[in-house]
């Protein structure tokens, strides 16, 4: 059975570049020689942050194009795996509790339990050639 992938790179800049393939080395080796993507060529060198593997060329995509509407602080709560801040970041800002630092490992303050994956309204520059 063919997977596919939805991936993540940090860029020297640091941007994100989201992006999806069928070959995750081929396609990181392509991002690293500077033949893959404007972006990524232009901002190299890059680093994969996240990636997931996925069903289908459909599904991945439209994993790719939500999460490049993505806010910065959502991504990077991706990237850390913290579901309970992605879930966070998808609500919009006037929904949102307030953060309170954390006293223990592994959290970032009073959430409400909120876990919500819906795309966020989007925060700064999220488009990517």
């Amino acid at each position: 059975m063919q997977h596919y992938w939805v991936y993540m790179l940090r860029c020297s800049d640091g941007s994100y570049y989201t992006g999806h393939t069928d070959n995750l080395e081929v396609r990181l080796w392509q991002h690293e020689q500077g033949v893959a993507a404007d972006w990524t060529r232009r901002r190299r060198p890059v680093t994969l942050v996240w990636s997931m593997a996925g069903g289908t060329r459909d599904e991945v995509f439209a994993m790719e194009r939500q999460i490049k509407n993505w806010s910065r602080a959502k991504k990077e709560a991706l990237i850390a795996g913290d579901w309970a801040l992605v879930g966070h970041f998808a609500l919009p800002p006037s929904e949102r509790p307030e953060l309170r630092p954390s006293t223990s490992l592994g959290t970032s303050g009073d959430l409400s339990g909120k876990d919500s994956l819906v795309p966020s309204e989007v925060e700064g520059r999220s488009s990517h050639p």
